[in-house]
């Protein structure tokens, strides 16, 4: 009995023994899974800071320019994260399997989505990729093209260009053939044929076989073209002071402050990067491309926020001068005419009871018999309110292109007087400067014209019939040169950072580029002048002074 007691004990000691290791093995376990949970959750953090590091690296365009050689510099051997609700491509991700079944797919995590899987043999959108504002230029795009200098004028060497967007709302479901045909007008759909057999029209980084493809939500396009810029006085960009926080430059007449329309490597931005190694600025006010004077920028992103502060709350004290038409009033006068904007795109506004209120302090500072030196006090910052107010009181800049022209009738706008309506007052505007090829004046290019701005019965300067059908035929007869060479075509056009010297010279003309076949007459640098000047900004802490220009002075003489 003693015996039989001896040996259940001893079982029922080594069943509690087994049943603890049991328990010690399942607390191993869940404590090594934990573990493993936040080593995992601790792995992801470098990534992601890895991504943003990357995606910083990767140059954007700043101030809705779209184009830009967005590169995405991702480390070798992650896989792209897919963006929520994307589809991926079939297999992505998925472990390979002997049996060559598909692995089971995993429950989806807390906070994740479940991704959708395309159909066999539908056209795979990827995920879009994540683009961060305010990214300034880098060297690599400085180093596009180069400037010459001829006849007092800043040009810019034609170079090679991606244009890149995502699809928009109102392409979904169309064909590329119907969205460049109704929006892309710049340019005859031969020219895009032709683009196609040159490999220069990229759908998801996959080139382009046929423009009846149809667009998807989410879809990346990319079209390589051979870009030209207008000239722009070939006067410096002057630097009137630097310090830890700001630049502070005087701005020529005629060059943008940053790249927009048809302007990238012509523009102060630029500028500065190239010639003065003055890269991620913050420009901290607005001035027309054709205003000259102080241009202030930020050299961090926390400067410009506080300056940006100030001009909300009205510390800052803005001062131009300008030479308008006519004898002046020797008193000060003070208009707070409202300013409404007819048209954002071609970039037209006028007095009207339903603009936004504003107000300007003039006073006369010389009068030479024909026209008068005024500074200027905006006390607000509309769009164009100087030249506004100006051209409302009767006496307009004295070259203003846009408020001193005949396309607003008689009286040119004095007191709000236009005897036309607003679609019929920029069709006027747009029909005399296309008639100079000064569109640049409105900051537009052919392709920005639509029916209702232009009259289509007459041809245009660059688009018109002889030059379709010269553009037609000459992409028919390149047909058999471009299917036999699209690598050549690729390496010139998708590869300039690596041209030789012979190819410097070769990326200056086009075989698919109309505007080579051009021939521009260059405009008189006097002609890229307008006489309005900012002469000083001052603020908390600071102020600043551009000298008075030279048409300002006393003894300035009219042509």
């Amino acid at each position: 009995m003693n015996c039989g007691r001896a040996v259940m004990w001893l079982t029922r000691r080594r069943w509690l023994s087994v049943l603890v290791q049991e328990c010690l093995n399942l607390r191993r376990l869940s404590f090594a899974g934990t573990c493993g949970g936040h080593k995992g959750r601790m792995a992801e953090t470098p990534s992601i800071e890895a991504e943003a590091a990357s995606e910083l690296r990767a140059p954007t365009q700043q101030n809705g320019d779209t184009g830009g050689h967005a590169t995405d510099e991702r480390t070798p051997g992650r896989p792209e994260p897919a963006g929520a609700g994307v589809e991926p491509a079939p297999g992505d991700g998925k472990p390979a399997t002997g049996s060559g079944e598909q692995a089971p797919a995993a429950a989806p995590g807390p906070g994740k989505r479940k991704k959708r899987r395309g159909a066999t043999g539908e056209r795979i959108v990827p995920p879009p990729k994540k683009r961060r504002a305010g990214v300034s230029f880098g060297d690599e795009h400085f180093a596009e093209t180069s400037y010459y200098f001829e006849g007092g004028l800043r040009k810019v060497r034609p170079y090679y260009f991606d244009f890149q967007t995502y699809c928009k709302g109102r392409w979904v479901g169309h064909s590329l053939l119907h969205v460049f045909s109704t929006e892309f007008r710049a340019q005859p759909l031969a020219y895009y044929e032709a683009a196609v057999r040159a490999g220069r029209l990229h759908l998801n980084e996959e080139p382009v076989q046929d423009l009846s493809i149809v667009l998807k939500d989410n879809d990346f396009l990319r079209n390589t073209v051979h870009r030209h810029e207008p000239p722009v006085t070939a006067e410096p960009v002057r630097l009137l002071a630097e310090n830890e926080d700001m630049v502070v430059v005087d701005k020529p007449s005629s060059i943008p402050v940053h790249p927009c329309g048809r302007f990238r490597h012509n523009t102060v931005i630029f500028i500065l990067g190239k010639e003065h190694q003055l890269k991620e600025l913050h420009p901290l006010h607005r001035l027309d491309r054709l205003t000259s004077g102080v241009l202030m920028f930020a050299k961090t992103a926390a400067v410009s926020e506080r300056i940006h502060e100030q001009v909300r709350d009205r510390q800052l004290e803005k001062e131009y001068v300008c030479r308008v038409e006519g004898e002046f009033p020797t008193e000060e006068v003070t208009c707070k005419e409202p300013i409404l904007v007819v048209s954002y795109k071609v970039g037209v506004c006028r007095v009207d009871t339903r603009g936004k209120p504003c107000e300007t302090v003039f006073q006369r500072l010389s009068y030479n018999g024909h026209s008068s030196v005024v500074r200027c006090r905006p006390l607000t910052g509309r769009t164009h309110q100087i030249r506004v107010h100006l051209q409302f009181l009767g006496h307009p800049i004295l070259n203003d292109p846009i408020y001193n022209s005949v396309a607003w009738g008689p009286s040119r706008g004095r007191g709000g007087h236009i005897p036309k309506t607003d679609e019929q007052l920029l069709r006027d505007l747009v029909a005399e400067h296309q008639a100079k090829q000064s569109l640049d004046v409105l900051d537009l290019c052919e392709g920005d014209l639509s029916p209702g701005l232009s009259d289509t019965t007459a041809p245009s300067s660059e688009l018109g019939k002889d030059c379709l059908e010269e553009l037609t035929a000459s992409a028919q007869k390149m047909d058999g040169a471009v299917e036999a060479a699209p690598q050549d075509l690729d390496k010139m056009a998708l590869a300039p950072g690596n041209a030789t010297e012979t190819d410097a010279v070769n990326k200056e003309m086009d075989p698919l580029c109309a505007e080579c076949r051009l021939v521009r007459q260059d405009p008189l640098p006097q002609d890229l002048v307008m006489f309005l000047h900012a002469l000083r900004y001052k603020g908390p802490g600071f102020e600043y002074f551009s000298p008075m220009p030279a048409w300002a002075q006393d003894d300035w003489q009219e042509d």
